[in-house]
């Protein structure tokens, strides 16, 4: 896969935002007509909470909570079409329902709504991926994530905060790590430019290389080896005959 693998284009800035669009209207009808949306959150290991797989993320307790998954899903999500164009919804799709059924198996009796397990599943698919592929640009992208969202981790463990679901954070990493995985990516590799990238290429036959030694010393190449000779034994002259001048009639002609 060449390194102009990665182009932009108008889905970058259209998912993330048609996204955290919907979020802010569906929050915005909730306040509006009463519609106590909450009600259809995961609630754990009941047959009515198994709808909280598909509507938990489009719900969120307060303009605060709303606020807080707001821009991490908006910067994830335009990075996730950026850099795995082929897999983002089948990343998006798959990770609300594996994470979604893992808080609704393991979670304490409550509901749990919000995006953040969503969100969880990008820092973790992005992250893990990225150091898997080895590749420089989505390790980078790895050490970004880290850098700005790393301190997410200590929200995957009980008791640090009894007022978010830490089951739906610990679900949203276990599946972004296990798409990590799954999810096979091109073979990215730089574009080759010059002769000494190419996996063929042979130092000790280039000319250039040649003339250096094996501590990297310049060095004067040998002599060139001296032409065999066509005819052995044999000696040719060549004798320079000028050019002479042919009279043409027209020339004695009187003018």
């Amino acid at each position: 896969m060449k390194d102009n693998y990665f182009k932009f284009s108008l889905s970058v800035i259209a998912l993330p935002l048609f996204s955290v669009l919907l979020l802010w209207i569906v929050f915005w009808a909730n306040a509006k007509f009463g519609l106590h949306l909450r009600d259809y959150g995961i609630y754990p290991r009941t047959f009515e909470g198994l709808r909280g797989i598909l509507f938990s993320p489009f719900l969120h307790g307060d303009i605060s909570h709303l606020f807080n998954n707001s821009i991490p899903l908006f910067i994830l999500l335009a990075a996730l079409r950026y850099f795995y164009r082929e897999l983002t919804f089948r990343v998006i799709g798959y990770g609300i329902l594996v994470s979604g059924m893992l808080t609704w198996m393991i979670a304490r009796d409550a509901f749990h709504i919000g995006a953040s397990s969503l969100i969880y599943v990008l820092v973790s698919f992005i992250f893990f991926k990225g150091i898997r592929t080895g590749y420089y640009r989505l390790v980078a992208l790895s050490m970004m994530v880290v850098l700005i969202y790393g301190s997410l981790i200590w929200f995957v463990f009980p008791g640090v905060d009894e007022t978010i679901s830490w089951e739906g954070h610990l679900s949203g990493l276990l599946t972004g790590f296990a798409f990590s995985v799954i999810y096979k990516t091109p073979d990215y590799q730089k574009e080759i430019r010059y002769e000494w990238e190419k996996p063929e290429y042979d130092a000790s036959a280039d000319k250039f290389m040649q003339r250096f030694d094996e501590n990297g010393n310049f060095v004067n190449p040998p002599p060139p080896e001296p032409e065999p000779e066509v005819f052995p034994g044999y000696i040719f002259v060549y004798d320079f005959i000028p050019e002479t001048k042919e009279e043409k009639p027209e020339d004695n002609q009187a003018r």
